[in-house]
């Protein structure tokens, strides 16, 4: 914007500039040339009272050089009633245009070699015509033009960049309140909710900025509301958790019995968890820093033996890959086992009992990929499942599972993709960065390279002989 309006004055000026120093230019050398003839007309006047008088030669001359022209005037007396030609000074003109102005009895000027020529008629005392002829030479006539052309330039110059830096200050004036409403923007973006815009500059500027300092403690009200609400919500959670204990501890001994009882006890956590999230006095945005993350073959081991017992109850065949030799990701263990719980949760809840599954981690260069595949009937909609919100529309299902792993993947700079497994039901791809100061997911055949070595594994997998991991 501050360049555009430089450039937008710059133009104008300059128009504004030629339109008035062009046609002021072409005046003055009219008023220098007219000057120098009306010179020139007062120098030949000045001869014509000794021409009606004498038409002596002697004489003559001494008037000539009265009139400080010697050289630059001549006398032209016609021969006739008794009186001799005589040609006094320097002819410079032609003479067919002396007897031309002889002739017609009124002044002409016209041009010849370094100037012009102004041809006077004056009648003598016999009644004959005498051409006085005056020469005006050619820097006589443009005398002070180039002089006046220079001023005219410097002066429009000095408009110009005088109107360049009045624009460049108005372009700085609305230029800086324009980049402090950004740069508070990004910061709000970027999860700073102290930014705040000064309300200065021109008033559309102001109004601006009122309204973002507005939006932007609205947002921070928001925020807050929504954690006392998610803190509120979870404590409620408390008192069946409770009962759900003392229920627990009534069911005796028993893998089933210890299953639950430590379910409810992760649950505890979880709650416990999310309640003092939710207190927290600001948002937790920061990247995590140097040897934070966990081991995801170690998470995804422990959340199998989990629902391993669940699916031998239902008959689920179960496979695991990848996960012989430690694969570090920069994740939080608690963020990933609620991913993966959210995605084998939805196995359980929207595929029939028998159906297998299958969890593969691949480990690359720069990515880890996990894939959680089952041989359900598939998902129809993948963008639909993937809108946060929507859900299933069955009971129990919110569509938060699956938007709790795009957050997970996205944080680290990659994604999660939905499609068709090799099992033939849902595939579920989370890609996750292993350098999330990147945010540069892979290429598309770096991933389908991966994917495919991903899939092999997964079908070797399954034709080996049953095993629960």
């Amino acid at each position: 914007m501050r360049w555009a309006l430089v450039k937008v004055c710059l133009a104008v000026t300059a128009m504004v500039v030629v339109a008035f120093a062009v046609p002021l230019g072409m005046v003055i050398r009219e008023l220098a040339r007219d000057r120098a003839f009306s010179n020139a007309e007062r120098e030949a006047a000045a001869v014509a009272p000794a021409l009606s008088i004498t038409t002596d030669r002697d004489q003559l001359e001494r008037v000539v050089a009265s009139a400080g022209s010697d050289d630059g005037m001549a006398v032209h007396i016609p021969a006739g009633g008794g009186e001799q030609a005589v040609d006094l000074g320097r002819q410079r003109a032609l003479d067919e245009d002396i007897v031309t102005v002889r002739r017609l009895g009124r002044a002409s000027t016209t041009e010849v070699p370094g100037g012009f020529t102004l041809l006077q008629p004056t009648a003598i005392g016999s009644g004959a015509i005498a051409v006085v002829e005056v020469y005006v030479p050619q820097a006589e006539v443009g005398h002070g033009v180039g002089t006046a052309w220079a001023v005219l330039a410097g002066v429009g110059l000095a408009l110009i960049v005088g109107s360049v830096a009045v624009a460049d200050r108005l372009g700085v004036r609305m230029v800086e309140p324009a980049r402090r409403l950004v740069e508070s923007a990004h910061e709000l973006g970027e999860g700073k909710l102290g930014a705040r815009v000064p309300e200065e500059g021109p008033k559309e500027l102001r109004l601006a900025a009122t309204a973002f300092n507005s939006m932007a403690d609205q947002v921070v009200q928001l925020l807050a509301n929504e954690r006392e609400l998610a803190a509120d919500l979870s404590h409620r959670l408390r008192t069946p958790l409770t009962v759900l204990r003392l229920n627990a501890a009534s069911l005796g001994d028993g893998p089933a019995a210890e299953q639950t009882r430590a379910a409810v006890e992760q649950l505890e956590r979880e709650v416990d968890t999310i309640i003092r999230t939710a207190r927290e006095a600001k948002p937790q945005t920061a990247a995590p820093g140097p040897g934070a993350g966990c081991d995801a073959a170690e998470v995804v081991r422990e959340r199998m033996a989990f629902w391993s017992a669940l699916a031998e109850d239902e008959g689920r065949k179960v496979r695991v890959a990848g996960v012989e030799r430690p694969v570090r990701i920069p994740v939080a263990r608690a963020d990933l086992a609620a991913a993966l719980d959210a995605l084998l949760g939805n196995v359980f809840r929207h595929t029939a009992e028998g159906t297998a599954f299958a969890v593969d981690v691949h480990n690359g260069e720069d990515a880890v990929i996990v894939l959680v595949s089952d041989a359900g009937p598939g998902i129809p909609d993948p963008e639909a499942a993937m809108a946060r919100g929507r859900g299933s529309g069955s009971d129990g299902s919110t569509g938060l599972g699956l938007d709790i792993v795009r957050r997970l993947a996205e944080s680290t700079g990659g994604d999660v993709r939905i499609g068709s497994s090799v099992l033939g039901g849902t595939e579920v791809r989370i890609w996750i960065q292993l350098d999330p100061g990147a945010r540069t997911p892979l290429g598309r055949g770096h991933r389908a390279a991966m994917r495919r070595r991903g899939a092999t594994r997964l079908v070797s997998t399954f034709n080996r002989p049953r095993s629960h991991p």
